[in-house]
């Protein structure tokens, strides 16, 4: 259940959050639950190697 709590939002706006948040969670359940993590590139060790220039 989604609460507004502050403002007064017109129902486009809600339908559009609405779409954000089920887009979401559409997307974290099709994801099997074994699968590894994608890596974040800024943890990428050879980000922090030194490169010429």
């Amino acid at each position: 259940m989604i609460k507004v709590v502050r403002g007064n939002p017109t129902p486009e706006e809600l339908a559009a959050a609405l779409a954000v948040v089920r887009a979401r969670a559409a997307a974290a359940s099709a994801v099997p639950s074994g699968a590894p993590a994608p890596r974040d590139a800024w943890s990428d060790p050879s980000r922090i190697a030194a490169h010429r220039l």
